[in-house]
């Protein structure tokens, strides 16, 4: 059995994953608090005669959980995450977890983000204002004060990705793993007034782009010439054997 064709196959399916993923990093590369993502890969190696063939199988996706560069725009309702944390969202898929720090204030008080995502204290329960209480303060504990008084506490989390993860609205995550609260503020905190921008490096993920781009041409070049050269092989007995 010829195995060139599915060996090709199994780098092209490969290829292509890659290049989803880095399209994807560049296409977020402006979206507040998305983490880049990159496609790790692994070989098996078949059990068949009289040669052992190597395949490409897709390891899955892990994210680079870098910190982004904080921007600052002057909204109380802005905050970015310093550290590892997340903060925690109610969504129609259930809890997820996010870098995007952008907020407001719905008349009834409700602070939510800005798709009308309710946004989660520790306990997870949502943080809600007084509409007439004016701009609150948030401090590096996530305690939200107006007027002086205390009316709640971000959330802020430790997330495991390593079990498995779905992605929300491209920013936020909803981990397979169960996540941990963070109560020890010394490198993990809230920044008011401040968004962290995406970690995605657009030159660096253009240049990958067009790295893999080219990879995947020459690998269906090269599986077309073979594909070709198999052709003219048969078409050539077939003439000897008339």
């Amino acid at each position: 059995m010829d195995m060139n064709a599915p060996v090709g196959l199994s780098g092209q399916l490969a290829l292509e994953r890659r290049l989803e993923t880095i399209a994807n990093n560049v296409a977020n590369a402006g979206t507040a608090g998305y983490k880049a993502e990159a496609i790790t890969f692994a070989t098996i190696v078949s059990k068949t005669q009289p040669f052992q063939t190597s395949f490409a199988f897709d390891g899955g996706p892990h994210v680079n959980m870098a910190g982004g560069a904080l921007k600052q725009t002057g909204n109380p309702l802005d905050v970015a995450v310093r550290g590892k944390g997340f903060l925690a969202i109610s969504t129609p898929q259930g809890t997820a977890y996010t870098r995007d720090g952008r907020m407001q204030m719905l008349p009834t008080g409700d602070i939510v983000t800005l798709e009308g995502h309710p946004v989660l204290d520790a306990g997870g329960a949502p943080l809600t204002a007084d509409p007439a209480g004016g701009a609150p303060d948030i401090a590096n504990d996530g305690t939200v004060r107006q007027k002086g008084r205390a009316l709640g506490a971000l959330g802020l989390f430790d997330i495991d990705l390593s079990k498995g993860y779905s992605r929300y609205e491209n920013s936020a995550f909803i981990p397979a793993a169960a996540t941990t609260p963070i109560d020890d503020f010394t490198r993990d905190g809230i920044v008011q007034g401040f968004t962290e921008e995406s970690n995605v490096n657009p030159v660096t993920e253009m240049t990958r782009l067009i790295a893999v781009q080219r990879a995947f041409e020459a690998m269906s070049a090269s599986l077309e010439q073979r594909d070709q050269a198999m052709r003219e092989t048969i078409q050539g007995l077939g003439a000897r054997g008339t």
